[in-house]
């Protein structure tokens, strides 16, 4: 246990959203899996809280956006517990005492209990690596936002669809006051 006041959050690195072979696939996503690597390890080592978000849905599709229903249209579906698409990615694990959270939507914070747990634990700065920046990142970036912590989004252990994408929405972020350092920079100040 700890009792720092920051929580890095890791959200969607699941083999969905970071396999090649995957409909989902983030183009960036296993690009950055080192630095996502390297901020987790970088947490523990200052015993900061970790978070892990996952998306899990219903085999039925059911409680997916009405935007991705076309994918459960067959079966199976995306992320369905149990399946590959929703294991983590490999070289990621959860380790003892870290939260595994489930979010059905793109933010973290919409209709899950990471608020109630972030203040909990006394957090009051939420760092965020994983994908997909301009969806899940920034949707949960935004939100905690609102919520009052402070946010940092990890520049190079977040990815999109292209770089473009990427540094628009890094850059928008930044106008909304959220800070986007690298990976080593972030580490480096711990």
């Amino acid at each position: 246990m700890t009792d720092s006041e920051t929580c890095l959050i890791c959200i969607d690195m699941q083999n969905e959203f970071c396999l090649p072979t995957s409909p989902l696939c983030v183009a960036g996503a296993m690009g950055c899996l080192p630095k996502v690597t390297e901020a987790i390890e970088a947490a523990r080592a200052k015993h900061l809280h970790v978070i892990w978000v996952i998306r899990e849905h219903h085999p039925s599709g059911v409680d997916i956006e009405y935007t991705r229903t076309h994918l459960f249209k067959d079966g199976g579906g995306s992320t369905v517990p149990g399946t590959k698409g929703a294991e983590l990615v490999e070289g990621l694990e959860v380790r003892h005492g870290e939260l595994v959270l489930v979010k059905k939507r793109f933010s973290a914070f919409l209709h899950t209990h990471l608020d109630l747990v972030l203040r909990r634990l006394k957090v009051r700065r939420v760092v965020l690596c994983g994908v997909q920046t301009p969806n899940c990142v920034r949707a949960t970036a935004v939100d905690a936002l609102g919520h009052d912590y402070e946010v940092a989004v990890l520049s190079d252990a977040t990815a999109s669809k292209s770089e473009a994408v990427q540094e628009a929405n890094l850059e928008d972020m930044r106008c909304m006051g959220i800070v986007t350092p690298t990976t080593a920079a972030w580490a480096a100040a711990l």
